[in-house]
């Protein structure tokens, strides 16, 4: 984490369910990867576990017993499928526009996400608002996956952020939890099929149902109290 001691003020956003309508597909692309391998795991276990990243899902869902041999391959699968959908993914209402809003009242704008490389500069082409983003996290950058909070740290360090100083929005479960493990304020989104009651279980400080939503409440919001700081 940066121990830079910048004062800088941030954001970090999470984006598959966050900014990008994918999370279904996304269980979807798992569902058929698990029955390619001989699992039937129910889509709805599939998508309550989406927000986790791909090893810590496998594990969560098929269990320590499993065929670990199997991992690589359903992780590998799930990516293959879900990358044929790519063309069809679309940012909710008012992404590009919240990250825009952010970025104009000084805050420095990271998104944290899990994704590979590739579907990463696929996904930011999609939010198309790449003028206000100061940094983002693949894949490559994290050694354990959400819920643990490496993803977070390596975002921190791209903005060159202190936890005190920033605000993480997100849609999962495991958003707010891996947010928790570094005392980083939530804001919680509901559009990526999570309920407000979850995400405030699991610590969200505030929830929202869309980016829309959260930019008609900017000013009162956590982001408007980390903006309004001096």
């Amino acid at each position: 984490m940066s121990d830079t001691g910048t004062g800088k003020r941030g954001v970090l956003f999470d984006v598959d369910g966050t900014l990008v309508d994918s999370n279904y597909l996304h269980a979807v692309a798992w569902w058929q990867a698990f029955r390619r391998m001989e699992h039937d795991v129910p889509m709805s276990e599939i998508h309550r576990s989406i927000g986790m990243g791909g090893d810590k899902l496998v594990e969560h869902l098929l269990g320590e017993d499993r065929n670990k041999d199997e991992d690589e391959q359903l992780d590998a699968t799930h990516g293959a499928i879900f990358s044929t959908w790519w063309p069809s993914l679309r940012s909710f209402d008012g992404a590009g526009e919240l990250l825009k809003a952010c970025s104009d009242k000084d805050l420095t704008v990271v998104l944290a996400s899990s994704a590979t490389g590739a579907e990463l500069k696929y996904l930011r082409t999609v939010i198309d608002a790449d003028a206000a983003i100061t940094g983002a996290t693949s894949s490559s950058d994290a050694e354990a996956s959400k819920p643990s909070p490496d993803i977070l740290e390596a975002a921190l360090e791209a903005g060159e952020l202190q936890a005190e100083d920033t605000v993480f929005v997100g849609d999962s479960v495991w958003d707010v939890k891996a947010a928790g493990e570094l005392s980083i304020p939530t804001i919680g989104l509901t559009c990526g099929g999570t309920s407000e009651a979850e995400l405030r279980d699991a610590g969200a400080q505030e929830v929202y149902e869309n980016p829309r939503d959260l930019i008609a409440a900017l000013d009162t919001s956590l982001l408007g109290q980390l903006i309004a700081r001096s």
